[in-house]
Parts: C-alpha cells; sequence; structure tokens
C-alpha cells in the first residue's frame, strides 16, 4: 500500500510511536525512527524492523525541544531516504501538578515537546509534500485535545493547540494533496502506562484491576485500554488514498470517552 513513501514517526522506539513505524514499515514505507533509549537496543530494533519488513529503516535521536536538532532530523530523513511523505508527530510528555505548583521548566518542556516539535516538522516538510502534490500530516493528538482533565494543564494546552494546528494545516494543504489529521486516544496501555499500575496500587491501597477499572479507565465506557495496534491501524488509513478526502478531522479512539 504505501511502497515507495517515507515516513518519520518522532517518539518511535516504544509504545504507540514504534507500533505505528512497524505498521508503516510492514505496508512497504521506509521510516525514519526518532526517540530515546539505549543506543544498542535502539539499533537492534532497526535492524530487525528493516530485516522483517524488507525496507529501509533508519534512526535520527534528535530532541525535539531544540529547533536545530528537528531541522537537522528533516535533513536526515530526506537525504537518507530519498524524500519525506508520511509525518507522525507523536513524541510527547506528561507531568501531573495543581496550576499553582506547575514547574515553568516543565510547562516549557511539554509545549516545546508535545506542540512546538510538530510545528517545526510540519513546517519543514510542508513545502516538499506540496511540491509533490502528495502528503500525509498526522498528528498524535489525545482525548485531551477534546476535553479537560485537572491538574494536566500544560499537556490539555498542548494537545488543544495540536487540534488548531491540525485544522489550520489542512486547510492549507486542501489544494495541493497534502492531508492533516488528529488521532485522539483515550488511555493506551503503554510500557510507561503499564509501570505506574503497581505503584498506583499501593499508594492508593487498591488491587491492580481496581487502578486499571476505577482510575485509569474511569472516564472509558468500555473499561477496556485502547491497543496500540488499534492506533497504529488508523495511521495506515489515513496515510492511503483511501482517506485523501479525510483532512482537518480530529478522530477519536477513547472507548467512548467523549461521547458524553
Amino acid at each position: 500500500m504505501l511502497t515507495g513513501k517515507t515516513a518519520l514517526v518522532t517518539g518511535s522506539t516504544s509504545g504507540i510511536g514504534l507500533a505505528i513505524a512497524r505498521k508503516l514499515a510492514s505496508k512497504g514505507a521506509k521510516v525514519m525512527l526518532n526517540g530515546m533509549g539505549d543506543a544498542a537496543e535502539i539499533e537492534k530494533l532497526r535492524a530487525d524492523m528493516a530485516a522483517e519488513f524488507g525496507v529501509e529503516v533508519a534512526f535520527n535521536g534528535a530532541d525535539l525541544t531544540k529547533v536545530e536538532a528537528i531541522e537537522a532530523l528533516i535533513t536526515d530523513t530526506t537525504q537518507t531516504l530519498g524524500g519525506l511523505d508520511i509525518l507522525v508527530n507523536n513524541a510527547g510528555i506528561q507531568l501531573v501538578s495543581p496550576i499553582e505548583d506547575f514547574p515553568v521548566d516543565k510547562w516549557n518542556m511539554i509545549i516545546a515537546l508535545n506542540l512546538s516539535a510538530a510545528f517545526h516538522t510540519t513546517r519543514l516538510s510542508f513545502k516538499g509534500m506540496k511540491d509533490r502534490g502528495w502528503g500525509r500530516i498526522i498528528n498524535i493528538a489525545s482525548a485531551h485535545a477534546l476535553v479537560a482533565s485537572p491538574f494536566k494543564a500544560a499537556y490539555v494546552a498542548a494537545k488543544h493547540g495540536i487540534a488548531g494546528l491540525t485544522k489550520t494545516i489542512a486547510l492549507e494543504g486542501a489544494e495541493h494533496g497534502v492531508t492533516c489529521n488528529a488521532i485522539c486516544p483515550g488511555y493506551v496501555l503503554t510500557p510507561l502506562v503499564e509501570k505506574q499500575i503497581p505503584d498506583t496500587a499501593k499508594a492508593r491501597g487498591l488491587t491492580e484491576e481496581q487502578v486499571i477499572k476505577d482510575v485509569l479507565l474511569a472516564a472509558q465506557p468500555t473499561k477496556k485500554f485502547v491497543e496500540t495496534d488499534d492506533i497504529a491501524e488508523l495511521v495506515v488509513f489515513l496515510s492511503s488514498d483511501a482517506a485523501r478526502s479525510i483532512t482537518g478531522a480530529l478522530q477519536s479512539i477513547d472507548g467512548g470517552w467523549t461521547a458524553a
């Protein structure tokens, strides 16, 4: 489906981003990985993915809070893999804190990584997509792009910003074959979330099952986590020609969280 296309997926060395990168590679796309982790483990991941799917897979560990690093990442992607057709802005971090205690440095970092990085990757790749008459920009937002929760000021502000950025880019690309959409997942059972469950259970005096149902999934009517593969499949669809008329959309995939 995507043979001949090149994709950059930020934050793709684990979790949602890795699932997306693998799914795009399975459909024939060349993939630039980006993220943090042990260098040897990332190299093995890269090599294994390339061998499994028979496509070019590269890695660039750019710090997406730095504009110069993002510029170098886009240049590396286009030069190493021969272009950039599919941009998936996935990288992000979270901090939970009351607004009066919210650390200013953490606010700045969350806005930089969750919002500004997507602006910079988009502005740097947009002209090439327009010139080729084809492009897909997919922002991994959150249910928090649509609704708010307490104690998540920076994250909610950034994700609401991603929603607005998505719509603006969609309008600018509409006559040039470039679509821009946002996927808005609910809670996803990533390794990061899995590690939090035992600690939360201990801190609250609950069982792990109670933490999952009554804390993490309290807002999701299905009482089930969204699977990383569900999100990856939606990214593939939005990257396909079948989705050519879908642009500026905020696609919820949240077990009914935002239906209420």
